[in-house]
């Protein structure tokens, strides 16, 4: 069960403590509460855990702080939505907004290589107004002798090319919860110029270990990848384990599926799944199209299959893309033949909005013939 308060309520009213008084002395019940400040107000929500089945929905309701009693049915208590649950969410983080009904593009580099690498893709994303981006720190290899990431060495130029560039946030993937604390470190010493989303790749969606680690920090949203070659639902779990540690910042990214079944894509594309996320759960929804496809083929028009695969995502609704790009992909230590160029920038980013423009006119158009 969850216990939804009216916004700002006021913690040390008389009216929260005789509430918080009745739910600690619930038998068989645990208590957890969790407060999200946003820049206009304060919510808070109560998440019962146990045998809740007896409570009374109407009596609880009827305290004067509570706005709604909503009944848990998904397994993924904290993330999920329930009965019908239809509330709008969103968290903000260093002056971005991710949420259900936002869009933002993370491009930029699978894998940091060079200073000056950094620099030209900053530099490209700022010139557009962009102020997001992908940088690949810490990698995690299939082969043991591949490259793994320069690791903490690239923090501090990163961090600092970020602020030059007003970048505000780095999607940036992480393998050990020792990740956590060097990138908080680098980002102090750098005097906290940017935003970090510290990033779980899909060989780590049930990596539990590592799941809970990150879950306990609050410094850092999470986007979260579905794992390999499981369900929708395990990789949703994975996310719940996130959320139940106190982190409910968290993204969910599909990023195709490990299956001969795309051929000759290097994954098979699971963006119709963009919907049924945002209909399970309250959580943003991302695509990393690069990793679905893999390549940098294109049709008989011309158009790559890369972008076809974005925007079908986009025009399913997902809330934000990551996309590698490189300024020489010959020259990446990561995923090279799949990496857009720089001077294709422009045009993938004015693509999406070709989508993203023909998701919002689907959209109303639902609203007038549901209205």
């Amino acid at each position: 069960m969850i216990i939804i308060l009216k916004p700002d309520s006021d913690k040390t009213s008389t009216e929260y403590t005789d509430l918080v008084a009745y739910l600690d002395n619930l038998p068989n019940i645990t208590v957890r509460m969790h407060e999200e400040k946003g820049e206009q107000q304060r919510l808070t929500e109560f998440y019962l855990v146990g045998d809740t089945m007896p409570l009374d929905d109407a009596h609880i309701s009827n305290f004067p702080l509570v706005e709604r009693v909503v009944r848990v049915s998904r397994e993924y208590r904290v993330l999920g939505r329930h009965n019908e649950d239809v509330r709008a969410s969103y968290f903000d983080y260093n002056g971005v907004r991710f949420g259900q009904d936002e869009f933002h593009v993370f491009a930029g580099l699978c894998a940091v290589d060079t200073r000056e690498h950094v620099e030209i893709v900053m530099r490209a994303l700022n010139e557009l107004g962009l102020n997001c981006t992908r940088m690949g720190a810490y990698k995690p290899r299939t082969n043991p002798y591949s490259f793994q990431g320069y690791g903490k060495d690239c923090l501090p130029y990163v961090f600092e090319l970020a602020g030059k560039y007003d970048i505000k946030v780095i999607a940036m993937e992480i393998t050990h919860d020792i990740h956590i604390e060097e990138i908080s470190q680098a980002l102090e010493q750098a005097g906290n110029p940017t935003g970090v989303m510290l990033q779980i790749g899909t060989r780590n969606t049930q990596n539990f270990e590592l799941l809970k680690a990150v879950g306990r920090q609050r410094q850092f949203p999470v986007l979260i990848k579905r794992g390999f070659g499981i369900t929708l639902e395990e990789s949703l779990n994975a996310a719940e384990y996130l959320a139940s540690e106190g982190n409910h910042n968290v993204v969910f990214c599909l990023r195709g599926m490990k299956t001969n079944m795309g051929d000759p894509h290097r994954n098979l594309v699971d963006f119709a799944h963009v919907p049924v996320v945002k209909r399970y759960t309250h959580m943003p929804v991302c695509i990393d199209p690069s990793h679905s496809v893999g390549s940098r083929e294109a049709g008989p028009e011309g158009i790559l299959d890369v972008m076809h695969a974005a925007a079908q995502g986009v025009i399913a609704g997902a809330n934000m893309v990551l996309a590698d790009f490189h300024p020489d992909s010959t020259k990446a230590l990561v995923d090279g033949p799949q990496a857009l160029k720089m001077n294709e920038l422009e045009w993938f980013v004015n693509d999406l909005q070709i989508a993203r423009d023909a998701f919002l006119a689907r959209k109303q158009c639902h609203d007038k013939y549901n209205s």
